[in-house]
């Protein structure tokens, strides 16, 4: 059985190394490329210094960039400023306007698949699904914790879709919605910053047994007397959810990318987090079709005491997928 799930990474794996000046977008390709991860998401006004003025010229040195490497855009990561005036927020009409540009310049680039900030409004997402079709690009609003498949705010960009009976809108998931235990980079950091063991082994444990976060909340702050990382510690189980894996088949038509999101990766290739061993049978059971694009968020973690090395966790989430997805695989009787 040859799996219909594909595997990519997104730019902002990289953010250090590029920051940093040690990585240019075109190294993370290759590197991408090496471990078999062809599927590039981007984000443009993070990795085009011209944004959002880009010219033919530039797109074609993108477009050979990519075929160099044998690679393809995957994903274009919108954002919607609508803060950028300092005496008011942005209009209805200026934040159609500025989606319609960045439909504009996904469509370009050749991406068929665009990111969409959870906190855009599906009214206005439901004004720009014309220029969605037109441009020939999908709207994934991005499912980022802490909502969640079943949240509201989710169901009414899927009630807009079904509505207008459209396929250029739909949901793109973050997989830290599925964040099962409680990640052990953000405990050490924590702990470093001067939370006692025993107060976060206790916030740990109450994200172990799901208990509502403002209980904990309160108890570190209020009962236990917690220090400023203490009670910061507990105030990131209010970011840290863990949606069922068993309703993805539900929501798996209104998706066709995926930013796998992670922190941290064991030597042996493992993540001590985030339930992909649950997810990607699900995603396999559903017949899915799409990237599974890597995002790593934990350089911010332990950048404080080692140098960070994204290219060797990327590399190890990467080793996980292919695992997984053969497991999941195998499982599947044939049709």
């Amino acid at each position: 059985m040859t799996s219909k799930i594909k595997r990519g990474v997104s730019l902002y794996s990289f953010q250090e190394e590029m920051f940093l000046g040690k990585m240019t977008p075109e190294d993370c390709m290759a590197f991408a490329a090496s471990i078999g991860a062809h599927g590039i998401e981007i984000l443009p006004e993070q990795n085009m210094p011209t944004f959002p003025n880009i010219t033919d010229a530039q797109i074609g040195q993108w477009q050979d960039m990519l075929a160099r490497h044998a690679a393809h855009f995957t994903c274009y990561d919108m954002f919607l400023d609508t803060k950028l005036r300092k005496d008011r927020l942005m209009s209805d009409e200026e934040q159609i306007e500025s989606i319609l540009r960045d439909l504009k310049l996904c469509n370009r680039l050749g991406i068929r698949n665009m990111r969409i900030l959870i906190f855009v409004r599906p009214d206005i997402l439901e004004k720009c699904v014309p220029y969605a079709e037109q441009y020939d690009v999908h709207m994934g609003v991005e499912v980022h914790a802490p909502w969640y498949l079943d949240h509201a705010w989710i169901l009414r960009t899927i009630e807009v879709a079904d509505r207008l009976k459209t396929k250029h809108l739909g949901i793109l998931p973050d997989m830290g919605i599925f964040m099962k235990h409680y990640p052990p980079a953000f405990r050490a950091r924590f702990e470093r910053q001067g939370a006692r063991p025993e107060v976060a082994q206790f916030i740990v444990d109450s994200h172990e047994q799901k208990i509502m976060c403002e209980y904990t909340i309160y108890e570190v702050a209020v009962k236990m007397g917690g220090n400023k990382a203490e009670v910061a510690m507990a105030e990131t189980l209010r970011h840290a959810p863990f949606a069922n894996p068993k309703r993805i088949g539900d929501f798996a038509p209104y998706f066709r990318h995926i930013q796998a999101k992670f922190y941290e990766m064991t030597p042996d290739c493992t993540d001590p987090s985030l339930a992909y061993d649950e997810v990607i049978p699900q995603l396999v059971k559903a017949g899915w079709e799409g990237t599974l694009s890597s995002e790593y968020e934990g350089n911010r973690w332990i950048q404080d005491v080692e140098e960070v090395d994204s290219r060797e966790q990327v590399r190890r989430q990467h080793v996980m997928f292919e695992r997984l997805i053969a497991q999941a695989e195998a499982e599947v009787e044939p049709a």
